[in-house]
C-alpha cells in the first residue's frame, strides 16, 4: 500500500510548538525547522487560536504541559473532546514519565520527557509521528465512502471477519438494501436529488447498524450492505427508512427493497457468497409496488441452482427450436360486440427437463447472457411471418405487438434491422406494433424520442407499454413520439369497488383522447373490470378475461370469429 509520502513528495509540514519558556522554544524550533515550516505560541489560549486558523495545514503540535493560563492539559482535553487530536498529532513535553503515560491517557501520541537531551530524537519521533497520522488519514480516505460516510465495500468485509473472528458463536444476519428505479429517480428529479437520497439512507442505515452491534456500507450506487447480530425480524429497520424518507422534505416518493441473508455461527462460508444471496433476495422483489422485505431461504437457494442450471441451456435454446412465440389477443370493446383488434407476441420456452418456462423464470438470463438481443430477433421474425399468413388465410390484417427492450433501442441500426424483417415477411410496416418499456423512455428521453421518430417515420406503430409501473409522468404522454398507451392493470386493480382507482383511469383516458392516442388496457380477468372499463369508453384491452396467450394454431380460432 502506498504511505502519505508517496502522494506528498517533498512539501514541508508544519509544526506549532507551544512553550511559554522562550529559550525552549527556539531551542525545539532550531531542532525542527531544518524539516518542517515552524511556528510558536506561548499559552493555550494563543496556541488555540492557532490552531483554529491553521488545522487544515498543520501537521504536528508540540505541547508543553505546563504554562500559565490554559496549560497543555486543558488545551490537550480540548483536542481531544472535539477530535481534533485525532487530526492533528500532539507530542507533549512532560517533567517525568507518570505525566507523560498521563497525557498519552488523554490524547497524546507521544510525549518528551524534559530535558531533552538528544535532538535527534526529535526529529526522528516527529517525522515518526506525522508519518504514522498522515498513513492513517490516506487509509481513512479509502476506507469510508465520501458520500455516505459508511464504510466502502473492502474494508466492510475487513471488519466483518473481524468481528466473525471475535464472535463466532453468533448468527449474523447480512443484509442488502437497493432503491427501487433509482436511475429512474435521478432521472427525472437530478443527481443532486439522488445524492440527498443515498445520505439520508445511509444516515439511517449506518445508525441503525451501530446501535444494534453491526456495521454498515454503500456498496455501489443505490447498494447498501450491513451485516449485524441476528434479529428475528428486521421490520423495524424497513419502518426506519420508510419513516425516515417520509419525512424528509428533500426526498420524494423513493420505496427500497430489503434481502436477509443469516450466516449461522460456525459456518465458513465467504462473505461475499452470504452477501450475494442476499441480494438475491432483494431481487426477487424488483418490480413489487412500495418498500418490502425478502429473507433467503431453501426455496431461493432451490431457485439459484435451478438459474445456473438453466443457464447453461440458453445459448443453443432457439436453434433446438424450444422457443415458443405465442399470442393474446386484444379486443376493441367500443363496439356492442367485443372485435378482435390485434395481438401481442409472448415468448415461451418449453424447455426439456423443465416443461413450459413462463418469462419470469428465464428472460433475465437471457439478458445476463447476452442473448436478449437474440431472442428478440426471433420473435419479431415469428410475428412478422405469422401477420403473413393470417393475411394469406383469411385475408385479414391482424396487427401484433412485439417488444422492443431497452438493450435493442441502443442499437443505432434498430429501425433499419426491424424493417428488413418486415421487407422479408412481405407485411407493411404499421401492421408490427412495437411495445416500447415505460421505463425506457425515463431513463434516456432525448435519445428514445428520436428512435421512435424514426419509428415512425417508416411506418411503425408505437406503443407505450406497462404506463403505471413506475414514476409514469404525464409529461411523457405529451413529450414522446407515440401512437397508443399500453395502462398496466395493476394501477387500477380494484377499479370496480375503488372510487380514486376509476377515476384515475378516467383522467387517462381523458388526456388520451385528447392526445388521440387510443388507450389498451392490459391485464384484464374478471368481468366487473371488463364492464367498468367499457361503461368508462376505453378502446382496447387484452387479459385472461378475453383468452390467456395461446399458439398461433390455436389463435386462429379468433380470427374466425
Amino acid at each position: 500500500m502506498k504511505r502519505a509520502d508517496d502522494y506528498l513528495g517533498n512539501i514541508k509540514r508544519t509544526v506549532l510548538i507551544v512553550d511559554d519558556e522562550e529559550v525552549r522554544r527556539r531551542e525545539l524550533g532550531r531542532i525542527l525547522e531544518q524539516d518542517y515550516s515552524v511556528f510558536f505560541a506561548e499559552n493555550g489560549e494563543g496556541a488555540l487560536r492557532m490552531i483554529e486558523a491553521n488545522e487544515e495545514t498543520l501537521s504536528l503540535i508540540v505541547l508543553d504541559l505546563h504554562m500559565p493560563g490554559m496549560d497543555g492539559f486543558t488545551l490537550l482535553d480540548v483536542l481531544h473532546t472535539d477530535g481534533r487530536a485525532d487530526v492533528i498529532p500532539v507530542i507533549t513535553l512532560a517533567g517525568g514519565e507518570p505525566e507523560g503515560l498521563d497525557s498519552v491517557k488523554r490524547g497524546a501520541a507521544d510525549y518528551f520527557v524534559m530535558p531533552i537531551r538528544m535532538p535527534e530524537k526529535v526529529r526522528v519521533s516527529a517525522a515518526r509521528i506525522i508519518g504514522l497520522f498522515e498513513d492513517r488519514e490516506v487509509i481513512r480516505a479509502t476506507e469510508l465512502d465520501e458520500l455516505t460516510g459508511l464504510y466502502s465495500m473492502n474494508y466492510f468485509f475487513e471488519y466483518a471477519q473481524v468481528k466473525d473472528k471475535y464472535t463466532p458463536d453468533r448468527n449474523m444476519d447480512a443484509v442488502a438494501l437497493n432503491v427501487n428505479d433509482f436511475h429512474l429517480y435521478v432521472d427525472m428529479y437530478g443527481m443532486n436529488a439522488g445524492n440527498k437520497v443515498l445520505r439520508r439512507i445511509g444516515e439511517i442505515v449506518g445508525a441503525y447498524a451501530a446501535d444494534n452491534g453491526g456495521i454498515a456500507a454503500r456498496s455501489d450506487c443505490d447498494n447498501f450492505s450491513i451485516y449485524l447480530p441476528h434479529k428475528d425480524s428486521l421490520g423495524e429497520l424497513v419502518k426506519l427508512v420508510e419513516t425516515g424518507i417520509k419525512d424528509d422534505p428533500d426526498v420524494f416518493n423513493v420505496t427500497f427493497r430489503l434481502g436477509v441473508n443469516t450466516r449461522m455461527a460456525g459456518s465458513k462460508e465467504k462473505l461475499e457468497k452470504v452477501f450475494n444471496r442476499a441480494r438475491d433476495a432483494a431481487e426477487t422483489l424488483r418490480g413489487m409496488r412500495g418498500s418490502a422485505i425478502a429473507y433467503y431461504d431453501s426455496e431461493m437457494a432451490s431457485h439459484r441452482v435451478f438459474d445456473e442450471k438453466l443457464s447453461r441451456d440458453i445459448a443453443d435454446a432457439i436453434g433446438r427450436g424450444e422457443i415458443e412465440v405465442v399470442y393474446q389477443p386484444k379486443y376493441d370493446i367500443t363496439t356492442n360486440v367485443p372485435v378482435l383488434n390485434g395481438a401481442e407476441a409472448l415468448v415461451r420456452w418449453r424447455h426439456p427437463r423443465y416443461g413450459m418456462l413462463f418469462p419470469g423464470s428465464f428472460i433475465h438470463l437471457f439478458e445476463q447472457n447476452g442473448l436478449i438481443k437474440e431472442l428478440d430477433s426471433f420473435v419479431w421474425k415469428q410475428a412478422a411471418l405469422q401477420i403473413r399468413k393470417w393475411k394469406d388465410s383469411f385475408s385479414v390484417s391482424l396487427p401484433v405487438s412485439v417488444n422492443v427492450s431497452r438493450i435493442d433501442l441502443q442499437d443505432e441500426s434498430i429501425d433499419n434491422i426491424l424493417c428488413d424483417i418486415v421487407n422479408e415477411a412481405g407485411i407493411d410496416t404499421k401492421e408490427l406494433h412495437l411495445e416500447i418499456a415505460e421505463s425506457a423512455y425515463i431513463s434516456d428521453s432525448e435519445r428514445l424520442s428520436e428512435v421512435l421518430k424514426r419509428f415512425r417515420e417508416k411506418g411503425f406503430v408505437v406503443e407505450i407499454d406497462g404506463f403505471g409501473r413506475g414514476y409514469s409522468s404525464l409529461n411523457m404522454l405529451t413529450s414522446l413520439p407515440a401512437d397508443i398507451l399500453k395502462v398496466d392493470m395493476d394501477l387500477i386493480s380494484n377499479i370496480s369497488e375503488n372510487k380514486r382507482s376509476k377515476k384515475l383511469m378516467e383522467l387517462i383516458l381523458d388526456i388520451a383522447r385528447f392526445l388521440k392516442m387510443p388507450v389498451v388496457v392490459e391485464g384484464v380477468e374478471a368481468k366487473e373490470h371488463f364492464e367498468t372499463l367499457k361503461n368508462l369508453d376505453c378502446d382496447m384491452i387484452q387479459g385472461y378475461y378475453f383468452s390467456r396467450p395461446v399458439v398461433a394454431e390455436e389463435f386462429v380460432k379468433f380470427v374466425k370469429d
